[in-house]
């Protein structure tokens, strides 16, 4: 009788056994010459003795039992390698002394197959002489994943049963199967298939190779819904996380079927439903066939939606002895009469619970006893504040700070020691702890009952992440060409909050260097201070056409000094001083000429204007500042929700060479929309400078060039770079063969106009406005893991209020001279230049006119008028860094401003 395995291993076991032979004539003859035996203990409880097949040495004959047919006298195992014999036979109930039947080898062959140690095994009875001939389950050598690309062997590996080293059964084998494709229906990938195979090596090794067919990701067809009269099935479909794959879907993950979330679904409508009243509404059956072709599924649930309820008698029944259970009752948000609201009780729960922790009472509990009358279909409720007592900080514990100390942490809490406990405290505590942005995400004050009922324990326990910051980063922006940056800095030097760093930004207008030093407490008191200490070299520009012309270098060296004090848990109060240091100049080359003729260059008003002349020279600035703001926004980097106003004036004359008065203001407050993930945001800004000082001249503006507002991208998108404001365009006259200025017929004088062919300088105002208001759009899971963050906004501003400028219009030009002084003309047919005006033969000569000095200065864009603009742009934190797009359309423009349809910004870090 033997018994094979499933899995084929080719295995010769038989061998000659004349040992075995002359050990069973041994033992019939010892039986016939009628030798007496003894039974002992130990072989009446059915041990046998045995040999193993290396050695093939007969086993000692048993004390012959009373003659019984068929018995067993002997019992050997053949082809054992790691097992021992004894080991084998511990897993049989094969004796010697039993009789041999074919039921007790049969259940012996079972015995042996339930191990799952053998790949082959059989039983051979030769008179009594029992032989066991077995073949091992190979060792495995290595596990081998073929095929899979979604779902990399780092994430099935540990998930699996089988290992090297481990001897092959097929149970394992099966049942890593069926894990292998559990985790990829978890993915998603229910035609998800895997073949197993094994590989024979020498010494009775395998390895096993997973040839796995990952197949598509298996999408959710179609959702449908039965038994809804009250609501859509589009409605129903929108409340559910569970989206149908179609062509919009192409950026959501939710499209991909998944038994967890079809359970969420489920409550999803449940909560859909009780929020708008139907409180006996249920979900008879959810049910997800597969289709056909294995890729897709079809969702179908079965709905009875129940009769809609309004609020009955609603009221607060208090325990608390500070609390007034009538007036109580009158402040709640629901009333009798209206639908029935699920969602309103639980926030209505909420909302007593915090106004509960407000007056002290940490563990008081709020329970909702309703009382539905299907008859009227009302639902009464009462809210029950059980009695609870006042409670107090016992002891407010900090731990897990290795590097931080505990200072740092324990001056944010807004509650100490002894005080009442004030749940409003706690939450304020936990927001300041996590701004400081040295511990995990989502860090949480936690609370433990104290020693005794009244005493509370607020715990600290934060887990440090790293705060130092090596930065280096290239990129390219519409606005700077070409960037490069690298920066260091420590968030919480020495573990005392403090923050120190060094920058350095270089790109083709301009560098910078910078070194600063800031201490939210200052000598442990509550007074902020920090100082920055830097040089900006800056390149202004104009543009010619998309051309984009460097115009004046600007040279600041200085410092900035800077404390602050909290005036209340929002709003602070910061003074400031800088001192700067500005070099403005021009290029000589091609702005200075020798306007006298005695050999000196001067800054020439014909190429550079007479705003840039004035501008150029050294200076120094001395300003004082004063700002209070006002913060309380929930994220520094990604608010959702809060506001945050500033207000700010600074004077300049406190010494230095410069007068005036700037005043700043700015606000912005976010929103979360619904509960889709919307957030609307608005902003307003505004500002105007006073001069203190007269700087005589006509068209001279009291405000140097350099101290002026700006306007245009990034404050205010649909307008290029300081497109919007006070500018000057330089127009050319156009000449006609001669050099002289064409005329129109009306006998004006013709100017090029196109925009793309003027020079334009921007030249700031004193006064400005800009608002904003912008939506970001939600989308799917998938899109989110990309970065992608849409979002829809319309912007608003103007600049003005700069002194009308003395412009220049010169549309003859200025003939050129030789080194004598003689004027110059140039002879049409060979292009050489001569003194005569005229040719021989009477034919006039072409007028030699200094390039750029026949045009005329344009004076635009002065005007507090609105300029509107609207969009679409779009965030994305992409594998090379940050990209923001937009897409801009002017609504409303005054003559002048520079338009810009689309920018964007990218860079990157490394």
């Amino acid at each position: 009788m033997s018994k094979t395995g499933a899995w084929p291993v080719n295995c010769n076991a038989s061998a000659p056994r004349p040992v075995i032979r002359l050990a069973s004539l041994l033992c019939c003859g010892s039986i016939l010459a009628g030798v007496p035996a003894l039974a002992s203990a130990q072989s009446q409880s059915g041990q046998s003795q045995t040999e193993t097949a290396a050695t093939a040495q007969p086993a000692a004959p048993a004390p012959v039992l009373p003659a019984r047919a068929n018995a067993i006298s002997t019992i050997t195992v053949v082809g054992a390698e790691r097992l021992e014999p004894t080991t084998i036979l511990s897993y049989i109930r094969l004796r010697v002394g039993q009789e041999y039947t074919s039921a007790a080898a049969d259940e012996a062959l079972k015995d042996l197959g339930a191990t799952e140690l053998f790949a082959n095994f059989s039983i051979r009875n030769d008179n009594g002489n029992v032989v066991i001939n077995v073949t091992e389950n190979p060792v495995i050598n290595r596990i081998v994943l073929e095929g899979n690309e979604r779902l990399k062997a780092d994430k099935i590996l540990p998930e699996i049963k089988l290992s090297p080293r481990q001897i092959f059964t097929r149970s394992k084998v099966r049942a890593d199967v069926a894990r292998i494709i559990e985790l990829y229906k978890r993915q998603g990938r229910f035609a998800a298939q895997v073949e197993p195979k094994m590989v024979q090596l020498p010494q009775n090794r395998v390895d096993i190779v997973f040839e796995i067919t990952e197949g598509p990701k298996s999408k959710v067809r179609q959702i449908n819904i039965l038994g809804n009269e009250k609501f859509s099935d589009g409605q129903l479909r929108g409340e559910m996380v569970t989206k149908q794959s179609r062509l919009t879907s192409f950026f959501s993950s939710n499209t991909s079927y998944d038994p967890d979330r079809l359970a969420f679904d489920q409550q999803k409508l449940r909560q859909f439903y009780l929020t708008e009243g139907y409180a006996d509404f249920r979900v008879v059956s959810a049910v997800a066939e597969l289709t056909p072709d294995q890729k897709d599924f079809i969702i179908t649930y079965v709905v009875e939606e129940g009769e809609r309820y309004n609020f009955g008698d609603v009221k607060v029944d208090s325990q608390l002895r500070d609390f007034d259970s009538d007036v109580m009752s009158t402040q709640l948000p629901m009333k009798s009469g209206d639908f029935y609201n699920a969602k309103l009780v639980e926030d209505t729960i909420e909302q007593l619970t915090e106004l509960a922790g407000r007056y002290g009472y940490a563990f008081a509990d709020v329970q909702p006893r309703y009382n539905r009358v299907p008859d009227d279909l009302k639902m009464n409720i009462t809210f029950v504040l059980r009695e609870a007592p006042r409670v107090y900080v016992e002891r407010v514990d900090i731990n897990g700070n290795t590097l931080t100390q505990d200072k740092v942490i324990r001056r944010e809490f807004r509650l100490a020691e002894g005080d009442a406990f004030n749940s409003v405290g706690v939450l304020r505590t936990t927001a300041r702890i996590n701004s400081l942005a040295y511990f995990q995400e989502n860090f949480e004050v936690k609370q433990t009952e104290g020693s005794a009922p009244d005493r509370i324990i607020l715990e600290a326990n934060v887990e440090e992440r790293p705060t130092g910051e090596l930065q280096f980063s290239a990129g390219f922006s519409s606005i700077e060409q070409f960037i490069l940056a690298g920066s260091i800095r420590q968030r919480n030097f020495r573990g005392r909050g403090q923050t120190v760093g060094l920058s350095i930004n270089y790109s083709q207008f301009s560098r910078s260097a910078q070194i600063s030093f800031s201490d939210p407490y200052i000598f442990d008191r509550n007074i902020s201070g920090g100082i920055d200490i830097y040089r900006r070299d800056f390149n202004s520009f104009n543009f010619t056409g998309n051309d984009r012309n460097t115009t004046f270098q600007q040279a600041t060296t200085g410092f900035s000094m800077r404390a602050g004090v909290p005036l209340t848990e929002y709003m602070s109060l910061v003074g400031s001083y800088t001192l700067n240091y500005e070099d403005v100049s021009l290029d000589e080359n091609l702005f200075f000429s020798d306007l006298n003729g005695d050999g000196v260059r001067e800054c020439d008003p014909l190429r550079a204007g007479r705003f840039l002349c004035d501008a150029i020279g050294t200076r120094l600035s001395s300003i004082v500042g004063l700002s209070l703001n006002y913060n309380s926004l929930n994220s520094r980097v990604r608010p959702t929700r809060g506001k945050t106003v500033s207000l700010s004036a600074e004077f300049a004359g406190l010494g230095g060479d410069v007068r005036y008065a700037r005043f700043r203001g700015r606000a912005q407050q976010f929103w979360n929309v619904g509960s889709s993930g919307f957030i609307f945001s608005i902003l307003a800004e505004g500002g105007t400078i006073i001069p203190l000082q007269e700087r005589p001249g006509a068209g001279v503006d009291d405000v140097l060039l350099t101290d002026r507002f700006f306007l245009g991208e990034p404050q205010i998108r649909g307008f290029a770079i300081r497109g919007v404001g006070p500018r000057i365009l330089t127009q050319q006259s156009l000449l006609d063969d001669l050099g002289r200025p064409r005329l129109d017929a009306n006998g004006n004088i013709l100017y090029v106009t196109e925009r793309n062919q003027v020079r334009d300088d921007a030249i700031g105002g004193r006064n400005y406005y800009l608002g904003r208001a912008e939506l970001e759009i939600p989308l799917g899971s998938g899109a989110r893991e990309l970065g992608l963050r849409p979002s829809i906004w319309a912007d608003v501003g103007a600049l003005w209020g700069v002194e009308t400028p003395v412009l220049t219009v010169n549309p003859g030009g200025i003939q050129q001279r030789d080194a004598n002084g003689a004027l110059l003309y140039e002879v049409p047919t060979t292009g050489q230049f001569t003194t005569s005006p005229t040719q021989p033969d009477g034919t006039p000569n072409r007028l030699s006119i200094q390039p750029g000095t026949n045009l005329r200065e344009v004076f635009l864009g002065n005007s507090p008028s609105p300029r509107v603009t609207a969009g679409i742009g779009v965030n994305w934190n992409s594998p090379f860094g940050p990209f923001r797009i937009d897409f801009a359309q002017t609504i409303r423009k005054v003559e002048g401003d520079d338009e810009r349809t689309f920018t964007f910004n990218v860079g990157t870090q490394f």
